[in-house]
């Protein structure tokens, strides 16, 4: 029996980390039964790359934005850049953007500006929002709380790892909560609670690969085929069979990125 079909929602395939070896990457990634993804550019200047695996393979879909550790480190973000991106045709997400007081705390302002200036592009295309957030749980809620109030838009809270309020938060504004390998360590017993709390149809799954590798492969090199082992704890958690938890997030996602389901 082949394994249920799986979509990593995101994934970095342009790092170097997968250089020489993205074939193959694929490859095992489709015998696992992960038969879509989405790769992001976190940089503007790397989107072109990140169009172009996109291009190069049949399911693969991209993403475009600023990640927050870069929101100061690179030119001013243009909205028309993300807009005339948003055009291509494999562009189905805005972002990851977001908020990171981990590591970049002394760039909060410039962060703050290019989130909402990704959020309004997110509005204009009606592509989803993929949110970063380490360390700024209550600047994350309040920011999308004050921009969903002055026009809606969609999204994701993209490897979610943040405390109960902010996923609740996020959940009453229609956000998804994605899962990544992290919700498979031993010592996240309080977010797989979080998880398993949440509402089934708000929930993704991702690998943020190269990063994050679930168990057994944790401090190795991830790749978008680890999504099973993710996968698997979803469905304990949520009491389902292998086959229904993906069936269930693919549907999640194809809900989201809208443009991703109708390619």
């Amino acid at each position: 029996m082949p394994p249920p079909e799986l979509v990593d929602s995101h994934c970095h395939l342009d790092f170097p980390a997968f250089a020489g070896e993205l074939d193959a990457v694929v490859a095992r990634a489709r015998a696992a039964g992960v038969r879509r993804m989405v790769t992001i550019a976190t940089t503007l200047p790397a989107a072109p790359g990140v169009a172009a695996i996109a291009e190069a393979h049949e399911g693969i879909f991209f993403a475009a934005g600023v990640h927050p550790m870069h929101a100061a480190d690179h030119p001013p973000l243009a909205l028309d850049d993300l807009l005339a991106l948003a055009a291509h045709p494999k562009m189905v997400g805005i972002g990851e953007t977001g908020l990171d007081f981990h590591y970049t705390a002394e760039s909060a302002a410039a962060q703050e500006a290019s989130l909402r200036l990704h959020v309004e592009a997110a509005r204009r295309t009606g592509l989803p929002l993929i949110v970063h957030a380490r360390a700024a749980d209550a600047e994350i809620a309040r920011i999308l709380s004050e921009e969903h109030a002055a026009g809606a838009f969609g999204g994701v809270m993209h490897c979610f790892s943040s405390g109960r309020e902010l996923a609740e938060t996020a959940v009453g504004l229609g956000f998804y909560l994605s899962m990544s390998g992290i919700a498979a360590f031993p010592k996240s017993q309080a977010l797989r609670e979080i998880f398993a709390a949440a509402p089934l149809d708000r929930i993704l799954v991702e690998t943020d690969a190269p990063y994050l590798a679930p168990p057994p492969h944790r401090g190795k090199r991830c790749e978008p085929a680890h999504t099973a082992l993710t996968a698997a704890v979803g469905a304990q958690l949520f009491g389902l069979g292998a086959p229904e938890f993906a069936a269930a997030t693919t549907a999640n996602f194809d809900r989201l990125f809208a443009k991703a389901a109708a390619a």
